[in-house]
């Protein structure tokens, strides 16, 4: 019995009998011919966010050899807009780690995630999956704490409305069949992720629902374990090509857009993270929040005005980012508090013996499983680059370490209980607030890109083109400008349903 490997649904982790970090090329082969694998697909993200392809056909030994030590050529002019002179032709490398079957090709086929390399076989400094790798090795380096995140990744089902056991507008939390219409697909995406190498925590039914004519829109939830930083960033970009393309072989649409319909529940990409140090979570001490989380939680919110840049990138996003609703309008944060900007969740503080209490025949419990403390981000949404997303996230980690008045700027920022409420009147008064537009993000961007060029982890080039492309939104009075118009708002929403 292997612990790290016993009942994983990875095929290629039960079959080698080892975790997916420790995958060689000659372990891809003995699969492959074992397996009678035809194709290997090489992956990678280009800069809308999306999964690309590029397939081989298996045809000797030799070649398969070949693709997977070389890799191969691709035009990076056309996967990033604003890449770097100089920069066009870019090699793709295989990470064997990330590799796993496709589920959904008729042909027995491999898929591999890939890093990109310049001309001279470096790195390429604008990648963002280089860039996460960047900021989470500096944050090793200046503090010995790794960084562990995890996604909670939100969509809509949308389909053909059906007549029988209607769910309630807006009140589909955690709901189950037959009043949720969609959890066998749900199911069966979270286990194709999971054979993908996803490390899921749960999935459920979310709170939007509603129809509109005959269509019924459906919100859903999957939310992932803690995992290394650049490899959580690898899940949640597998996870919405595998259920985007779930959807399409089921008939129906899946979108993670952030905001898709006024008045109705929007979309999150909230992300949890957590610090390591020796294999220990340095987010607690003695029971309670510890002074490390709440620098980091400090950083977190000191560089949020620019991490909405990274993490909301089309103007649908600050539809969703309005008060009143379970999205941060206020930079603060505050315990289990869904109106802040960071929430430290329930983190099993407490009495721990809760299962003796329900089990009565249950006579022990064990300590090690009640170690879950995370601090939640939860601006972010679909749109997001999920590679620089990550990577802002471990840049103002390390930020919010080094700031001297952290702790004093943590207290500052802390609220007991729903910022919107009459006791915090003053404190909201006080707190500073997200932007509102893509022009606001990108000018919040400008202003902080000094935080981001720090120890070479972005580059120039790249903050510049995120910024260009922010404020060439020019949106900053949009919502007011079609706030009555429903019109104009459905054209924006089918504009970037595909956002990401």
């Amino acid at each position: 019995m292997n612990i790290y490997t016993d009942m994983n649904p990875n095929h290629l982790v039960q079959y080698l009998n080892k975790p997916s970090e420790d995958f060689t090329k000659a372990d891809l082969i003995r699969y492959i011919e074992d397996h009678d694998i035809a194709m290997i697909n090489f992956r990678y993200c280009g800069w809308d966010g999306r999964l690309k392809t590029l397939n081989f056909v298996i045809n000797s030994k030799q070649h398969l050899e070949s693709v997977l030590s070389a890799g191969e050529r691709v035009d990076g002019s056309s996967l990033f807009s604003f890449i770097e002179a100089g920069s066009s032709d870019l090699y793709v490398i295989p990470r064997y780690k990330t590799a796993f079957v496709n589920p959904f090709s008729d042909v027995p086929t491999l898929d591999i995630l890939c890093s990109f390399y310049n001309k001279n076989g470096e790195p390429l400094a604008s990648s963002p999956q280089y860039i996460l790798k960047k900021a989470h090795h500096v944050l090793q380096e200046r503090t010995g704490f790794t960084l562990e995140a995890m996604g909670e990744l939100e969509y809509y089902i949308i389909s053909r409305k059906g007549q029988l056991f209607q769910a309630t507008d807006q009140k589909g939390y955690h709901e189950a069949e037959p009043f949720s219409k969609w959890g066998n697909f749900r199911r069966e995406a979270m286990f194709a992720i999971s054979q993908a190498g996803g490390y899921i925590k749960y999935g459920h039914s979310e709170v939007g629902n509603f129809s509109i004519d005959d269509m019924e829109y459906e919100q859903n939830e999957i939310e992932f374990l803690p995992n290394n930083i650049e490899d959580a960033a690898d899940q949640l970009l597998v996870a919405k090509w595998i259920l985007r393309t779930m959807a399409y072989k089921h008939g129906v649409t899946v979108t993670f857009a952030p905001k898709i319909n006024a008045g109705k529940a929007g979309s999150g990409l909230h992300i949890h993270s957590r610090l390591i140090k020796d294999g220990k979570n340095m987010m607690i001490k003695d029971g309670k929040l510890s002074d490390i989380a709440k620098k980091a939680i400090a950083g977190y919110l000191d560089l949020s005005p620019s991490l909405t840049a990274f993490g909301n990138l089309n103007p649908m996003s600050y539809f969703r980012l309005v008060p009143h609703q379970e999205a941060p309008t206020n930079i603060c944060w505050g315990d289990r508090n869904r109106s802040v900007l960071v929430r430290v969740p329930l983190g099993w503080t407490g009495r721990l013996d809760m299962i003796m209490d329900a089990n009565p025949k249950e006579k022990s419990f064990d300590k090690q499983f009640f170690d879950r403390q995370t601090v939640e981000l939860r601006s972010p949404d679909g749109s997001a680059d999920i590679y620089t997303l990550m990577a802002g996230l471990a840049v103002a980690a390390r930020h919010g370490l080094e700031m001297k008045n952290a702790l004093e700027f943590a207290e500052k920022t802390y609220v007991v209980v729903n910022i919107f409420s009459e006791k915090n009147k003053k404190k909201k008064n006080d707190l500073k607030h997200l932007p509102s537009s893509c022009w606001e993000s990108g000018n919040a961007l400008e202003e902080q890109k000094h935080q981001y060029l720090k120890h070479n982890v972005f580059t120039e080039g790249t903050l510049n083109g995120i910024i260009h492309y922010l404020q060439g939104f020019n949106d900053q009075h949009l919502r007011d400008e079609i706030k009555d118009d429903p019109g104009k708002l459905l054209e924006l929403v089918s504009k970037y349903f595909h956002c990401g």
